[in-house]
């Protein structure tokens, strides 16, 4: 199974839980013209009323002065990997197990297959780990 494992950062916001409150910031980036590869959000249960939402990749000098001006930041704790290859049963699977026999407890992971490729998102806590896990993932 041969797959792409990259560097990627992530940016988030936080957003507020209500209707457009995703739409809201992302118009801000897409007025700038910053091309997403991902995004995802999510409610925060431990703070009511407000959500995070998580995008990537912010290229050049002009796209992160747009997202900071909607109100993206670089967090330093999540350091992004992105994964590519083609769809098959058990893939996610085979990169998970890849990761946790490595010692990589990741904080997150998104992926979505369409026709035969996917790509996944693992956040990671450190870069250390991020490197780990790129380096893991491109022997599978």
């Amino acid at each position: 199974m041969a797959v792409k494992a990259t560097r990627s950062d992530i940016w988030s916001a936080i957003i507020d839980d209500r209707a457009g409150g995703a739409a809201d910031r992302l118009e801000e980036l897409a007025r700038a013209k910053v091309n997403l590869e991902m995004v995802f959000a999510r409610r925060t249960p431990e703070h009511p009323g407000s959500g995070v939402l998580f995008v990537g990749p912010i290229k050049g000098a002009k796209a992160e002065r747009a997202a900071q001006t909607a109100g993206f930041s670089k967090p330093e704790s999540i350091h992004g990997v992105r994964i590519e290859g083609g769809d098959k049963p058990g893939v996610g699977a085979k990169i998970t197990r890849a990761l946790g026999n490595a010692g990589i407890s990741f904080r997150g992971l998104t992926a979505i297959a369409i026709g035969s490729k996917f790509v996944s998102y693992v956040a990671c806590d450190s870069a250390d780990d991020a490197a780990k896990a790129m380096a893991v993932l491109k022997k599978l």
